[in-house]
């Protein structure tokens, strides 16, 4: 069973260790869109309650293990439960200023900064943020793993495939509805056709990869 299976449920232990090492507010931070050729990169950081027992975690997963219905509902879920939730984009222009990886950092640190309370420590998921001198762990594939990063990657996905719907407004030509902004065949054609959008990462946006979605790209829960 791999990791990242249906099946696999996030538990509390990491942010258990943070407690009893005497932390109160643990936030699990991640971000979504990293892939797309469109749009911005989101994150978000939620701090739940310690000792947290709710029916819907039940369905808490990876966000990418969802249905858009499930991240929906588990996204207001989220709202009413978390004692702290922060969220930041950073736009495509930003991207193609700075790179994808130091503008995922980016939002992330954003995200972590606006949480009221504040965090005190940091669960996140694969990257570390060196320009926060919080405590933190960084957790491969900890959206699958850890409760708190699953419900940040929950939070992030849903505030973006807002975004995207919005936008998909004001850019109808692109599919963004449907494709999320990410590199799917019909996105790839309909770029060749109309041309970049304003909202087009200029250093994704390369024709000799048309017609090659990445992995999550192919998804049926963009």
């Amino acid at each position: 069973m791999g990791i990242r299976d249906n099946d696999t449920k996030p538990t509390f232990n990491e942010e258990f260790l943070f407690q009893v090492a005497g932390y109160k507010f643990t936030a699990g931070v991640d971000e979504v869109g990293r892939g797309c050729l469109a749009g911005p990169v989101v994150a978000s950081a939620v701090i739940l309650p310690n000792q947290l027992t709710a029916s819907w975690l039940d369905s808490v997963r990876d966000s990418k293990m969802l249905t858009p219905t499930q991240r929906e509902q588990l996204f207001e879920y989220i709202g009413e439960t978390a004692l702290a939730i922060g969220t930041s984009a950073v736009p495509n222009e930003e991207i193609d200023r700075i790179g994808i990886a130091r503008a995922s950092k980016l939002a992330m640190q954003q995200a972590v900064m606006q949480l009221s309370p504040a965090a005190d420590s940091l669960l996140i998921d694969f990257v570390k943020l060196d320009e926060l001198s919080l405590p933190q762990k960084s957790i491969v594939h900890g959206d699958a793993l850890c409760y708190s990063i699953a419900c940040a990657s929950i939070i992030a996905k849903v505030t973006r495939d807002r975004m995207m719907l919005e936008l998909d407004i004001k850019y109808p030509k692109y599919g963004l509805c449907r494709n999320k902004g990410y590199g799917t065949q019909e996105h790839w054609r309909n770029i060749e056709e109309n041309g970049l959008s304003p909202i087009h990462r200029r250093s994704f946006c390369h024709l000799q990869y048309k017609l090659k979605p990445t992995t999550e790209s192919s998804s049926t829960n963009i």
